[in-house]
């Protein structure tokens, strides 16, 4: 057995950071969580973020992969008084998802099957999210999620019908191309090659590159020896990206999110069933998750609209580079 599958003693992983405004929800104590894979899940840790007075009807924000539900700390343009998640206005939720590593229970809190830690699908963390909505008395939900978040609303659409009232989808597909599951396969390889967080910071590298575009990097990251002699400046970039998510995220985290990520395959027929309005936005210069993709999920939706996106920052353009996204998600989130 490798460093990487051992059992932890229950809690919090290590890497869970206290964050203001976080709370605690402890679901699934009567009746269990029955995942995908068939093994039932019993007594869930939730953390989450709560925004404005509680309401029936909530924006509910569904962060990407290595995110928390600290909406204020990683889109802090998109929340407060006349933006696109008002607390003035909305009842905004963002919780970490189940498998995550900001306070939700992860891979070493989930009973294993066949000795290794549970597959988690999307559906999965829907599931569990629904769970500490009925908790907090939402009723209904208008759903915001971006690169992974994108994929999980997707779920959610397919999971939670009753719940959604409509979706804004940012920079995601409905299923993993080729191309997007062999950059995971790489990155959980170099976390299995090297456990113990070696291992997840080149897998951080390699997400990094798909996270932007050349010309993103030809703009930011094209000097020679200014952080450190001798040494390309995008060099010191991917390694200050490894060092930074291997100092907060957990490995375990990391091949169960990817790997849910991976494994949610629904069908054409599945995405035609979809009744509600979805707004989906593609990025132009997106290596990730192409422009085309993401709009030819869409058109798969009745009510789907597609718009997309002009920046030269490629996938992570949602954080860097939002131009009219805010408007967007504004006019569309609201019923």
């Amino acid at each position: 057995m490798t460093a990487l599958a051992r059992p932890r003693e229950p809690g919090p992983p290590p890497a869970a950071r206290e964050q203001a405004g976080r709370q605690i929800a402890l679901l699934f104590r009567e009746a269990p969580l029955l995942l995908d894979c068939g093994q039932p899940v019993s007594d869930v840790r939730v953390a989450y973020h709560t925004y404005g007075t509680p309401a029936e009807h909530a924006i509910l924000v569904l962060h990407a992969l290595t995110g928390t539900s600290a909406v204020h700390e990683w889109w802090p343009g998109f929340l407060g008084e006349g933006r696109p998640l008002d607390p003035t206005r909305d009842y905004v939720v963002c919780a970490n998802v189940l498998g995550g590593c900001a306070g939700t229970a992860g891979p070493a809190e989930l009973p294993r099957v066949g000795g290794e830690d549970p597959p988690l699908t999307l559906r999965d963390l829907a599931r569990a999210g629904r769970a500490l909505l009925e908790h907090l008395g939402v009723r209904r939900v208008s759903l915001v999620g971006a690169s992974m978040g994108g994929m999980l609303a997707y779920a959610w659409l397919l999971e939670c019908p009753d719940l959604v009232e409509r979706a804004v989808i940012i920079g995601a597909p409905a299923r993993h191309s080729p191309w997007a599951v062999g950059l995971n396969t790489a990155a959980r390889a170099a976390i299995r090659a090297a456990p113990g967080g070696e291992g997840l910071k080149v897998a951080r590298q390699i997400a990094t590159l798909s996270y932007r575009s050349p010309e993103s990097f030809a703009r930011t990251q094209s000097g020679w020896g200014t952080r450190r002699p001798g040494t390309a400046d995008i060099t010191t970039y991917l390694e200050y990206q490894g060092e930074k998510l291997a100092d907060r995220f957990d490995e375990r985290s990391y091949l169960a999110l990817t790997g849910a990520m991976d494994r949610f395959q629904p069908s054409d027929a599945e995405l035609r069933s979809v009744q509600v309005p979805v707004l989906v936005v593609g990025i132009s210069s997106d290596l990730l998750y192409s422009p085309a993709e993401v709009r030819a999920y869409a058109e798969l939706l009745p009510r789907g609209q597609y718009r997309e996106l002009e920046s030269p920052h490629g996938h992570d353009a949602f954080l860097m580079d939002p131009g009219p996204l805010p408007e967007w998600v504004t006019t569309f989130s609201r019923p």
